[in-house]
């Protein structure tokens, strides 16, 4: 009887034994309560009004139009930016910190931007908020090839089992979107816009063009399409290996080459990923991307309107 017991508590007893196992990892500055504000001030033909620029980072003030490089370590870029077109100053805001408990969280949207100057430039794109490790390139100076100002992705050998944070989603309820360039007129794009996270884990390589090739070591794409509350510690597997042929592959998602990434090469020079295989599943990664954004669709494509929250990112082992 007492043998019989002994068993039954063990085996009761290993969940909560696995669960004591697991290991939470907090991503630096992850948990959103730490901001730069930038003051960034537009040219005078536009207004010359100040605008606020918030980056993930140590918590501080830095006024006037200078080029922003991450601060304090910090592994996160954002759709955020200061550009420069044609001599005259314009910002972009699409990621906002915002109160939630006795910190922060982040809130990412889609909106339609422009800059209008008479006989000399004459813009409207729309702009998707998008939080993401890497960094971006400052100023821009144009909406051709914007991606290429992206540094996609940090250095990275871990291999965890899942990705954590809190989310929060708000739908604009168009069942179509748009595309709007700046240089061509506004189009619909069938298909009703959702918020994404994408995390890829990469094995990088460079040849001696200064190509990055990479083969794709890990995966956990997710997709939110209704509007949804605050949903806390939602955890993701990573899958390794190729995962083509498994239930939850979902190619528009996580094919190879999804996203059009690019990075900079040993030179400095902004270079597209060419994400030309599958790893295998016991590879040991040398990079990470993460990315959360507001739509989905690529640049100048979504429905304003939508927003996605996001706090207290993790990676879990």
């Amino acid at each position: 009887m007492k043998i019989r017991l002994t068993a039954a508590l063990a085996f009761v007893a290993l969940p909560f034994i696995a669960q004591a196992q697991e290991k939470v990892v907090p991503l630096k500055y992850g948990n959103m309560d730490q901001w730069v504000t930038r003051k960034i001030h537009e040219s005078g033909v536009i207004g010359g009004d100040t605008k606020l620029l918030y980056e993930l980072g140590p918590t501080k003030v830095i006024e006037g139009n200078e080029a922003y490089v991450n601060q304090g370590g910090s592994p996160w870029g954002n759709s955020n930016v200061m550009a420069k077109v044609m001599g005259i100053v314009k910002t972009n805001t699409s990621v906002y910190p915002e109160r939630r408990g006795n910190g922060y969280c982040a809130r990412l949207e889609t909106h339609i931007e422009s800059v209008k100057v008479l006989g000399l430039v004459n813009i409207t794109v729309l702009a998707s908020g998008s939080m993401f490790l890497g960094d971006m390139k400052e100023p821009i100076t144009g909406t051709k090839d914007g991606e290429k100002a992206l540094n996609s992705g940090v250095k990275f050998t871990s291999r965890p089992k899942a990705i954590r944070y809190d989310y929060k989603v708000q739908m604009s309820g168009e069942p179509n979107r748009i595309r709007q360039t700046g240089f061509s007129r506004k189009s619909t794009v069938p298909g009703q816009d959702c918020a994404i996270m994408t995390c890829l884990l990469q094995k990088r390589t460079e040849d001696a063009n200064g190509n990055i090739i990479a083969k794709r070591v890990g995966t956990a794409v997710i997709r939110y399409s209704k509007t949804e509350g605050w949903r806390d510690q939602a955890t993701y597997e990573i899958q390794y290996g190729d995962i083509t042929h498994t239930p939850d592959y979902k190619a528009d998602l996580m094919k190879l080459g999804v996203g059009g990434y690019y990075a900079r090469n040993s030179k400095g020079e902004s270079v597209l990923i060419q994400e030309n295989g599958w790893a295998d599943a016991d590879e040991t990664p040398t990079h990470l991307i993460l990315q959360f954004t507001s739509s989905f669709g690529g640049a100048f494509v979504g429905s304003p309107g939508n927003k996605l929250w996001i706090d207290n990112v993790c990676l879990v082992y």
